[in-house]
């Protein structure tokens, strides 16, 4: 065995023969002599002539590679400790499956729907702008990451192992190219049959799943939970994870009622850009079409506008601009892409940074309250019905009116404001420098064919959960805040492996009470 890296155009990329005879080449053996495996793919656009970068593994052909999964542990939990975990996104999911290798009962409680229940209510917010609260992009089977894209990038690299990650959910289904492109996706189109997968496993192991079942109260004595309330209903478990995503603002009002500690945390707030996805191609491809051989391009962006970070945030070649809104009267956007990302638009977030200091008062409650008040503003701009305030990316700069907007990928529709009075002061002025910034960089990014959706809100949580190392809560040592909503993770993988960390840590915990009462 060895390995080899590889400079291939993206029609050799493309064509397995053409492929085998660039490695051939390159590792100085004859076509047909030798079994090859690709590793690592990335595009390399830097040049005129875009390439992709390939590590290769090359055996012999005695010697096939085969690839091992890493996949979880199966046992049969029925009838073992029981551990509640509130929320059936990633972090909740693979904090189940984490916990039944422990040889513990995963229950999970989840306000929304199944994933394939959950489409009904999607289509009824897409078409009519109604919003069921609990029933949504954010809320339901799979979280917010199910309807929202399924990119699997992180930087989190620290903060668990990415690859076991990434095998699972080959292991319940997804495409074996997730373990090889640098930017892994796997669609939205996708991700409801893996959710499904693996809401199966958990079944079959002996766990429960909830659906439309609510945690609505708790009570504690001693620095222990006592009792859930779900439904109306009080319910015994032996601990509990909290995994509700970043939306799930009446859980940061329940902590906060019951004056557990909470902490503000900043967020970042913008518009989602929309461009056709020909100009973006065109800007990084640096030709007139990209052919039949390249994926629709993607880019990323963090600049200084002046002194203020201002970032691309989710970016979706090919894809779709969604109403993420979890209650009537606000207006949240999103966007996701089809696996094949085959749309004709390309959307990203275009964020700006917002900063603790910026939001006065110290209620840690404030950046929430911040966040809504600028959607429900968005919601009385756009007019009802889930209509988005919109602007074309040029009069946005200029300061004039849009008497026409571009097709649009958003189906609820978009009405045409000036978004200097939708947005807050500080976010719209740092967005039109940093806009004037990226004229320099992305020259044709700069046009009024490009559409701003507002607001993109929804980036991370304005709250965190605080967790001491145990990864308990200070409050309560049996109560375990994770992922996302709890303010440790950004996106499926991270917080699948804040997932996985957590119900570790139960695990930890559980044992160490070992021979207390089996339930708290």
């Amino acid at each position: 065995m060895r390995e080899i890296q590889i400079s291939v155009s993206p029609e050799a990329y493309s064509q397995p023969s053409l492929l085998e005879q660039s490695v051939a080449k390159a590792a100085g053996l004859t076509v047909g002599s030798f079994c090859f495996y690709v590793l690592r793919s990335s595009i390399d656009a830097r040049g005129k002539q875009v390439k992709y970068q390939i590590k290769v593994l090359i055996t012999d052909l005695a010697h096939p590679y085969h690839l091992n999964l890493n996949k979880p542990v199966e046992r049969k939990v029925g009838n073992s400790r029981e551990v509640a975990v509130i929320g059936a996104g990633p972090a909740g999911y693979f904090v189940a499956l984490s916990l039944i290798e422990q040889g513990l009962k995963p229950v999970i409680i989840e306000r929304g729907k199944d994933v394939r229940s959950r489409r009904r209510d999607l289509a009824k917010l897409n078409r009519e702008g109604v919003v069921n609260s609990d029933s949504n992009y954010c809320f339901g089977e799979g979280g917010a990451g199910t309807y929202s894209d399924g990119k699997l990038y992180t930087r989190s690299d620290k903060r668990g192992n990415i690859r076991q990650v990434l095998e699972w959910l080959v292991h319940f289904g997804a495409k074996q190219e997730i373990l090889v492109e640098a930017h892994p996706h796997i669609g939205t189109n996708k991700l409801p049959i893996l959710m499904t997968e693996i809401r199966e496993y958990i079944l079959s192991c002996g766990g429960e799943v909830r659906f439309e079942t609510k945690l609505e109260d708790i009570r504690y004595r001693a620095g222990k939970l006592s009792h859930l309330q779900l439904n109306g209903s009080w319910f015994e478990f032996d601990a509990m994870v909290l995994a509700t995503g970043h939306s799930a603002r009446d859980i940061f009002h329940l902590f906060h009622r019951h004056q557990l500690l909470l902490e503000a945390k900043p967020f970042a707030l913008g518009v989602r850009v929309e461009h056709p996805q020909s100009i973006i191609d065109q800007q990084q491809y640096h030709c007139e079409s990209r052919g039949d051989y390249l994926p629709p391009a993607s880019y990323t962006y963090a600049l200084q506008a002046p002194d203020r970070g201002f970032y691309s945030f989710c970016m979706c070649p090919g894809g779709i601009i969604a109403p993420c809104a979890t209650a009537d009267g606000e207006i949240v956007t999103n966007g996701w892409s089809p696996s094949k990302r085959n749309n004709p638009w390309a959307n990203s977030g275009m964020v700006v940074e917002l900063r603790l200091t910026d939001v006065p008062g110290d209620s840690v409650l404030k950046m929430l309250e911040y966040q809504a008040s600028v959607e429900r503003a968005a919601f009385e701009a756009g007019g009802g019905a889930q209509k988005a305030p919109a602007q074309r990316m040029l009069d946005f700069v200029a300061g004039k009116t849009s008497f026409s907007l571009p097709d649009s990928s958003y189906q609820p529709g978009c009405t045409s404001v000036q978004l200097n009075e939708v947005l807050p002061k500080l976010v719209s002025e740092t967005l039109r420098n940093g806009i004037k910034l990226l004229r320099k960089r992305m020259p044709t990014y700069y046009t009024n064919e490009a559409l701003l959706v507002a607001p993109e809100s929804r980036t991370s949580s304005p709250v965190r959960i605080p967790r001491l190392d145990t990864f308990a809560h200070p409050d309560l040592e049996n109560l375990f805040p994770c992922g996302e909503g709890a303010g440790y993770a950004g996106g499926i993988v991270s917080a699948a492996m804040d997932g996985i960390r957590v119900a570790q840590a139960v695990s930890q915990y559980l044992e160490n009470t070992h021979g207390k009462d089996s339930h708290i």
